[in-house]
């Protein structure tokens, strides 16, 4: 059993091995929580600590059951052995694929770091742009506990690394834990307890896990009623609110102080008005200022729900939409007048466990197609579904609406269309992993569809266009180029309209994430009809004036940075050295000085 402190967690020893026919992103050093000896300093946060467990018998877990009535004790302890002397051993027996194997998923800097409490006075090259006032936050998954069994990069507990960059060329840095119901919890008890959905949840060891769980929430050792996601994906700032989301749970609203830390609030459920899980995409309409989200259900119907929340976070819309089996909908699209709705062949069937297998499984005889919902539906039934042959798309970047040359409505969706659709969740080594841009056109009057790779045999995934723009025609995407997969070795800036690309890339040893783009200058809107004023950085000679800004790390100096990137020329401006190691991790975004002056 691990220690529980969030500054020590020191997992067993990996057995690393070599496959040949795996990403050479492996490597021999396993860099768990390297130690460091951080400044004396007060914090308005102090660091996350969990009670240390009690010492206990060989044959069990760690016995922290002191609030428990005897019987409730009798049956833990029973529990306890029934995992370690009967799921363990059942686990053990199998080898781990390569997607679900901890010495893969968190080998080199996918390794987990401690919390770091924040540091200023940072040494920055170069010029920090003006409209790089604010806090640029990346989520990401950094498990508290060493895993036992499975692990895939989706399971960790989430952890937002923040940097926040001022006047004067300063910058400082700080990493927290949102501090999820689940992360308290299994703190508490110092270990882990609740199962991973992707790493454990498969076979039938998946079943037994499951039912641990269960009955562990059962006999009141664990309370499942409070959430049990990780929220480590995605990040968007909203009514004066920070929220982290996975797709497992509402998310949890998490402030930053007025120094830069990370303090979490708790689970949001936008006050009552939503109690099931939201994914970790919700869409910022830049016009109306409308929230657009999803949640999907793998158990009971309507499997897909939509939900619209006007500026002041009042709901103004909830409707199920209707879905013949479980889809797994990471992300999806809006344009000015339709949400955009993948239903593509990665599905969830909870039969193949008990055949053995993995809950989430690409199915070749299901239909993808995408669902056009306008956004003035109320039931859902107005919903029109186009097929696609052969698609998934994890991610969407952008999409919007054309009038073909015959005058017929067509929307344009752009995004990395992932080959084998199934292959960041089972593993696959008949051929590697391809996630290729491409541009799908849907014809509203034919119901046809067409796909184009935009550039043929490049990884590009992690990305976005510029937000002041989604849902509008966008001339730009900026994608991180996930190769050597899955790691990122530099930032390609596609112009689709010419097809060019412009790179910039990090260099020997250097690897990054995903790019957030921020606009140098914020468009005007007018309230008077919801669109924006035409001279207000709204041509195709202007959208490109941003800023990309990113984690790089270097792992041959063992060093990580911030890097901003010019994204009109692609030349890097400036960059802050961070204290700490920065593991990759999922999606950004970037709170400005004027939106943290509005925090709730």
């Amino acid at each position: 059993m691990q220690s529980s402190n969030l500054h020590s967690f020191t997992p067993k020893p990996f057995s690393h091995h070599q496959n040949p026919n795996f990403s050479p992103f492996i490597s021999s050093k396993i860099l768990i929580n390297p130690s460091r000896i951080l400044p004396k300093k007060t914090t308005k946060t102090p660091p996350f600590r969990a009670p240390k467990p009690k010492p206990k018998p060989k044959t069990r877990l760690n016995p922290a059951h002191h609030d428990l009535n005897p019987i409730q004790k009798l049956a833990a302890s029973l529990l306890d052995t029934i995992e370690t002397s009967l799921i363990a051993p059942m686990e053990k027996a199998h080898k781990l694929p390569e997607t679900v194997d901890p010495t893969v998923q968190l080998s080199g800097n996918f390794a987990p770091v401690p919390e770091f409490p924040v540091q200023s006075g940072l040494e920055v090259t170069g010029q920090i742009p003006e409209c790089l006032r604010g806090v640029y936050l990346r989520n990401g998954a950094n498990p508290l506990f060493a895993p036992s069994g499975g692990h895939h990069l989706f399971d960790g507990d989430g952890m937002i690394h923040a940097v926040k960059l001022e006047a004067g060329n300063r910058a400082s840095y700080s990493c927290r834990y949102t501090r999820t119901n689940r992360l308290n919890q299994e703190a508490k008890l110092g270990r882990s307890v609740f199962p991973k959905p992707i790493g454990e949840l498969h076979g039938h060891s998946g079943l037994a896990r499951l039912a641990l769980y269960l009955a562990r929430a059962g006999i009141g050792l664990i309370d499942t009623s409070k959430g049990s996601g990780v929220a480590n994906a995605g990040l968007v700032y909203f009514n004066g609110r920070l929220l982290a989301m996975s797709e497992d749970d509402l998310p949890y609203q998490v402030k930053i102080n007025g120094d830069g830390d990370l303090e979490t609030i708790g689970r949001f459920d936008f006050d009552d008005q939503i109690c099931c899980p939201m994914i970790a995409h919700p869409k910022l309409d830049p016009v109306t200022g409308e929230l657009h989200a999803l949640s999907y259900d793998v158990v009971k119907k309507p499997y897909l729900k939509y939900f619209r929340f006007d500026t002041c976070g009042k709901m103004t819309r909830e409707m199920g939409i209707k879905l013949d089996q479980p889809t797994m909908i990471h992300d999806f699209a809006i344009t000015k007048n339709h949400v955009v709705v993948p239903d593509h062949q990665v599905v969830f069937k909870l039969s193949e466990m008990i055949r053995g297998g993995s809950p989430v499984i690409h199915d070749p005889n299901k239909s993808a197609r995408f669902g056009i919902l306008p956004k003035t539906e109320v039931s859902g039934s107005g919903i029109q579904w186009v097929d696609v042959a052969n698609c998934f798309c994890f991610h969407l970047w952008n999409a919007w609406e054309e009038n073909s040359s015959n005058g017929e409505k067509i929307v344009v969706v752009i995004g990395s269309c992932m080959n084998p659709p199934d292959s960041i969740f089972n593993e696959n080594r008949a051929e590697p992993i391809r996630s290729e841009l491409t541009e799908i056109r849907l014809n509203m009057v034919t119901r046809e569809s067409s796909q184009r790779v935009i550039l043929p045999g490049v990884n590009l995934e992690a990305g976005q266009v510029n937000r002041e723009l989604l849902g509008q025609k966008t001339r730009y995407v900026y994608l991180a180029i996930a190769e050597p997969w899955p790691r990122c070795s530099g930032i390609a800036k596609v112009d689709l309209e010419t097809g060019d690309v412009s790179r910039h890339v990090y260099g020997t040893g250097r690897f990054g994430g995903e790019p957030y783009y921020v606009a140098e200058k914020k468009r005007i809107k007018n309230n008077n009809n919801n669109n924006y004023n035409d001279n207000d950085n709204n041509n195709n000679d202007d959208i490109d004036n941003g800023y990309l800004v990113g984690f790089v790390r270097n792992e041959i100096e063992e060093k990580s940075e911030l890097v901003i990137v010019k994204a009109s020329n692609m030349k890097e401006v400036a960059s802050v050295k961070l204290p700490s190691r920065v593991p990759y991790g999922f999606h950004g975004t970037f709170v400005s000085d004027q939106d943290l002056l509005e925090q709730v």
